[in-house]
């Protein structure tokens, strides 16, 4: 096992490169088949759908607390930020703790934070058990670092585009059945649904998944001061985190304010109506593969761009048919195709950078995205009650501009970090 405790990230990698390169080949070929990428791919969807089960019950929610759908909104945040913070402080430990041990009792604690969320006699409670409920999905990102870390270098991209697949796949149908459930069995009966389903998947990954081990003996402290380490050290790390937290945050806007569009004037569709929204939504998880594929094959960066682009197009085509059910499915696709490109081409760059540090990397990059995914669904609300779903649409542009410059301001320098 490497030690990583006191060595900077690029050390790790120079000093062992070609006997790490080696042993993650033997390790693919023994233990990461077709069938674990499969099992993770769904693993990650279905435990991710945790903290998305919400956004379509919103109007439930708020009808059973007799409040504002406004503040019935901060469900959503909260759930992100509580993912955020699991992120920031469970993540890391995958670099240290046994990796399939840990998968265990995060599931363990995510099924009791499901059941809290059931059972909440008043918001307050909700709003914690949502914290909770965020906190104890980090899950998938404790996945795709051990698959990573699994994989063969040559295949990292394309493995880590399926395992997002079925990540994206979850997060969007995840609304489909919360619609659904919610409109015949109410919200606390989606929340005890989805007990059920972590429960189970609990079992399934304790007794199939791979052992994996982790190359940092330091202490906790320790692994976390590196993390300042890793961002003051990898230039790539930290625009691939800005580009995706901005990206993230039109992400968690359109989601959470388009139930209230959708339930209002002209569509006035129920939650099961909604939810089916997802669908749309799915046919652009399913490209995540070709980009990470893609990823493997040529400058990832150059699909970032793309991904910008038609993240931009995507809430211009949703402000203009804004009326037509038509026209915000087609939008959805296209936003959807647009974060395939963005986030996984960044993971994909962020994972190459210190095969050893993989959970702690992904740590720094998600923690900023999953604050950008709260932020903006915070400023979703506020956009909303500013100017409804006109406020939403030029808030989504004004971010994906943001977005642009950032990624035109660090063109020049990025190629030279990657070769270093």
């Amino acid at each position: 096992m490497v030690s990583m405790s006191g060595v900077g990230p690029g050390e790790a990698v120079s000093g062992n490169s070609r006997t790490f390169a080696t042993d993650m080949k033997k390790i693919e070929e023994d233990f990461l088949t077709r069938g674990h990428i499969l099992l993770m791919a769904i693993c990650t969807g279905l435990i991710v759908a945790n903290i998305y089960y919400c956004q379509p019950l919103l109007v439930l929610i708020s009808k059973s607390f007799h409040i504002k759908e406004s503040e019935g909104g901060r469900i959503t945040f909260l759930t992100q930020a509580g993912y955020a913070l699991g992120l920031l402080f469970f993540v890391p430990l995958g670099d240290k703790l046994e990796r399939r041990g840990q998968i265990v009792w995060m599931a363990g604690f995510a099924v009791a934070a499901l059941c809290l969320a059931a059972v909440s006699p008043n918001l307050l409670c909700m709003e914690i058990a949502c914290v909770l409920i965020g906190a104890t999905s980090v899950i998938p990102q404790l996945i795709l670092p051990m698959a990573a870390h699994l994989a063969a270098p040559s295949r990292t991209g394309k493995v880590i585009g399926s395992i997002m697949s079925g990540l994206l796949v979850g997060i969007l149908l995840s609304r489909t059945l919360s619609g659904f459930v919610g409109a015949w069995l109410g919200w606390r009966g989606m929340f005890w649904v989805a007990a059920g389903i972590s429960l189970c998947l609990l079992l399934i990954m304790r007794y199939t998944f791979p052992i994996s081990r982790p190359h940092f003996s330091g202490s906790y402290a320790s692994l976390m001061r590196t993390l300042l380490t890793l961002i003051k050290e990898q230039p790539v790390l930290r625009e691939a985190a800005v580009i995706n937290a901005l990206g993230f945050a039109t992400f968690g806007m359109f989601w959470t304010t388009l139930t209230f569009h959708l339930s209002g004037t002209p569509f006035n569709f129920r939650s099961d109506m909604i939810g089916l929204f997802g669908l749309a939504a799915a046919a652009g998880a399913l490209a995540a593969p070709l980009v990470g594929g893609s990823a493997d094959r040529r400058n990832p960066r150059i699909t970032i761009g793309y991904g910008l682009g038609l993240l931009f197009f995507s809430f211009l085509l949703l402000y203009i048919w804004a009326d037509y059910v038509s026209g915000m499915i087609a939008g959805i696709v296209l936003l959807d195709l647009a974060m395939q490109c963005i986030h996984v081409s960044n993971q994909s760059r962020v994972y190459a950078l210190d095969p050893g540090a993989r959970n702690r990397l992904n740590t720094v990059y998600m923690t900023v995205s999953f604050t950008g995914t709260s932020l903006g669904s915070a400023l979703g609300m506020v956009a909303w009650d500013a100017a409804r779903w006109t406020g939403v649409c030029v808030a989504g542009m004004a971010l994906t501009a943001a977005a642009f410059a950032v990624y035109g301001l660090t063109y020049r320098r990025t190629p030279r970090a990657l070769t270093s």
